[in-house]
């Protein structure tokens, strides 16, 4: 019976061709439901093998695809979601559907249809020494190479966001102080002389004002 009906396990296999995956793993995937239709089946309850075997062998295929055809973890609710979202996407040829419309086919809501959608780009993942171009051009960057790298500005940015956040503690001549030495790059005796203090006192304010830092640092 699994000879005789092998052209039917690459028929339903053919369906999902244009998944992703290869063909003859499909062709294996369903000839395993094929088997287990032939061990499960019962002849006596007056259903032919092929109305039996049919559903058990597509039941197959999609537990392949929800357990085994993604690239990262996916609960498993979502990847059934996301199935049927898929299925129903084939349904709308020549025009996309809107979320509303395939929560109506698919008896999920909105937000589940979004969710699955989001999630259906993790059946596969690139390797980041692919290229970036088709045709085994070897000198086309890969993806790796056009991935940005680690950006010095951002730690800036989040140091003097950091900074503006600690200096709302001073008063305003502690700020203009700290500006003068650590922007302006004045020395302690210039900073004195602009602001009309002795360079001591200059030095007294630059400790007391960072001290101030620290601790409303510390108390967050």
């Amino acid at each position: 019976m699994i000879e005789q009906h092998l052209g039917l396990a690459r028929h339903l296999a053919r369906r999902y061709a244009d998944s992703g995956e290869p063909y003859e793993d499909l062709v294996q995937v369903a000839s395993i439901g094929l088997v287990k239709a032939v061990d499960r089946y019962d002849a006596e309850r007056g259903v032919s093998f092929s109305s039996y075997a049919v559903p058990t062998i597509l039941g197959e295929l999609r537990r392949h695809f929800r357990d085994r055809g993604w690239a990262i973890h996916v609960p498993r609710d979502l990847k059934e979601a996301s199935l049927r979202v898929e299925k129903a996407l084939k349904s709308h040829v020549g025009r996309a559907p809107t979320p509303a419309q395939l929560a109506h086919d698919t008896g999920l809501t909105v937000e589940a249809v979004l969710e699955a959608l989001e999630v259906s780009g993790a059946h596969r993942a690139l390797s980041l020494d692919a290229p970036t171009r088709a045709g085994g051009d070897d000198e086309a960057p890969t993806i790796g190479e056009r991935l940005g790298g680690h950006d010095d500005e951002l730690d800036r940015a989040r140091d003097r966001a950091t900074l503006a956040r600690l200096a709302r503690v001073l008063e305003p001549r502690e700020r203009e102080i700290l500006r003068l030495r650590f922007e302006e790059d004045l020395t302690q005796s210039e900073i004195g002389e602009r602001i009309g203090v002795s360079q001591m006192h200059v030095s007294r304010l630059i400790r007391t004002a960072l001290m101030r830092m620290r601790l409303e640092s510390q108390a967050r």
